[in-house]
């Protein structure tokens, strides 16, 4: 791990004791998997001097249908001013999957927490306007969770004249 990289993780841990329940390098990215009522204060505090983490660059979620705490949300933040890539995990539970909007943090979260909301029902305490953005409304289920049946039939919806 890069010298860079294990002082920002260690100085996590002291800075949030007990938030921060594992720290790895995968990929040559910094990783923190953090308890999800933490993700508000973490990131604003890496967004602000000295680290500067200024930019989102993605979240999505992956599914882990075999672990108790089935989704795992993702954040990839990025430093301009280091040029570091860091990764944020949190773990969700499977009933009622919900963790804090960073909308008000970065506007680019706003469409990125709308796929994840739409394609795996994960709520964003916050968000300004959560609703589908690629499935219609009538839409049932969530596609990417792991056990959405591959040939599942959706109520059909009128054509548009």
């Amino acid at each position: 791990m890069a010298m860079e990289d294990k002082k920002i993780l260690d100085e996590l841990q002291k800075k949030f004791p007990g938030k921060i329940l594992e720290v790895s390098e995968v990929f040559g990215d910094a990783v923190a998997v953090i308890e999800k009522d933490a993700l508000s204060n973490i990131v604003k505090y890496l967004k602000n001097k000295p680290h500067e983490y200024s930019m989102l660059l993605d979240l999505t979620c992956v599914d882990y249908p075999e672990r108790a705490e089935r989704f795992e949300m993702v954040y990839h933040l990025f430093s301009f001013t280091q040029n570091r890539r860091l990764r944020i995990k949190a773990r969700l539970p499977e009933k009622q999957p919900a963790i804090d909007s960073l909308t008000s943090l970065w506007s680019n979260a706003n469409w990125l927490e709308r796929e994840v909301y739409d394609m795996f029902g994960v709520h964003f305490h916050g968000h300004p306007d959560l609703r589908r953005i690629f499935m219609y409304d009538s839409f049932e289920g969530f596609p990417l969770r792991k056990d959405y049946p591959l040939r599942k039939r959706q109520p059909l919806i009128p054509l548009r004249k």
